[in-house]
């Protein structure tokens, strides 16, 4: 059955094409598109900007002389973001587009520029702020324990750290704990960052077989060490395929860039569930009314239930053992680069014995293929 696209779609495959970050074939395999579909959509972008700011274009009859204002309006912003974006896309690293942004000499706002240039605004306000270095090591030692041994609190994680020979109270342990966004998941009174205003959804995936790709779809965050400070990342993975739909890094743990990753990754595809713990990112209106809009059901992890949101929790001992222990980050756009290529890795390379040694793009694509065909 042939396929239709919507122009959005069109616009989407077409500018990611002219950017040139991706080769075609890659662009191909990520939107499963034919190759030459790409070109053609490329093409006809090209030939047709010049129309957009044509004579013809602006003679169209227009009743009300309201939405004519406001039609010439979305030509000349559409006109300066292409100036803008043309002069800046030779630029592909995260530092290199941080500095494109022009705060002041723009007529496009910081938030706009971010946008057009795929970085968030936290990695454009980032500022390196220097940490003690004694509790950078002690941080490192707590990560490495708590991604071992995630059921160990504040007072275990005390215990271990003074046989490894540290000098430290509980209270300081706790506090760089809650910096971390680390919480031990046993039960207990307080086990997440919840937000009492906020509405908890039920836990839904309990003795439900998960035997499809977009059937669950999970999300959670983990902490990232730097060399001065740390960040936090953030990932949408569907669990049957273990396929990395999309990830964000931020400086701070609020609900946009968790948000922001949710958005990403509904422009891919869309699940039947969407699981996550109840932290106050994921309980936020803000990333709730997405899942709403989209009508997606909403799940979420139970209190100090380890098991619950278990394949995200895989994915992070995984990415910390393979990537994050074996690498000092010197800042934050070194992290994001080699986080980058590391889910580029694991989501093209790395095979999974889950799998019968097949990679999550695969495994993912493939059977989305076949659900599609049965739909």
């Amino acid at each position: 059955m042939r396929k239709s696209f919507t122009a959005d779609f069109k616009a989407k495959v077409a500018l990611q094409a002219f950017k040139g970050d991706r080769s075609v074939a890659e662009l191909a395999a990520k939107f499963e598109v034919h190759p030459n579909q790409i070109r053609q959509w490329k093409k006809s972008m090209l030939v047709g900007l010049p129309d957009i700011f044509s004579d013809k274009r602006k003679k169209k009859v227009v009743k009300d002389e309201d939405e004519k204002a406001k039609l010439y309006e979305q030509i000349g912003r559409l006109k300066i973001e292409n100036d803008w974006l043309k002069k800046n896309l030779t630029s592909s690293s995260v530092e290199e587009k941080r500095n494109m942004i022009e705060p002041n000499k723009s007529k496009l706002s910081v938030s706009r520029q971010c946008e057009l240039l795929e970085i968030s605004r936290s990695a454009y306000y980032y500022k390196s702020q220097a940490e003690n270095k004694q509790d950078f090591e002690i941080k490192k030692v707590i990560d490495n324990l708590f991604i071992k041994h995630p059921f160990k609190g504040s007072r275990t994680i005390t215990e271990d750290l003074r046989r490894f020979g540290f000098k430290i109270g509980r209270h300081k342990v706790r506090r760089l704990m809650r910096e971390m966004g680390l919480q031990a998941i046993y039960p207990k009174k307080r086990f997440t960052a919840k937000n009492q205003e906020h509405k908890v959804y039920p836990y839904l995936l309990r003795d439900m077989e998960i035997d499809k790709v977009d059937q669950v779809w999970v999300s959670d965050i983990t902490y990232i060490p730097l060399r001065h400070g740390n960040a936090y990342l953030t990932a949408v993975m569907d669990w049957y395929s273990r396929y990395v739909i999309s990830w964000e890094l931020s400086m701070v743990m609020d609900s946009s860039f968790c948000v922001s990753a949710l958005k990403n990754a509904l422009e891919e595809s869309k699940p039947l569930i969407f699981n996550t713990d109840q932290g106050s990112q994921y309980t936020s209106n803000d990333f709730t009314e997405v899942l709403k809009e989209n009508r997606i059901w909403i799940s979420m992890s139970g209190k100090g239930r380890a098991f619950d949101n278990i394949m995200i929790e895989r994915l992070w001992r995984t990415v910390k053992y393979e990537e994050v222990y074996l690498t000092e980050y010197k800042n934050y756009f070194a992290a994001y680069d080699a986080l980058d290529k590391y889910f580029e890795y694991y989501n093209n390379e790395r095979r999974h014995s889950s799998l019968s040694k097949r990679t999550p793009r695969e495994v993912y694509f493939s059977e989305r293929g076949k659900s599609n065909d049965a739909a």
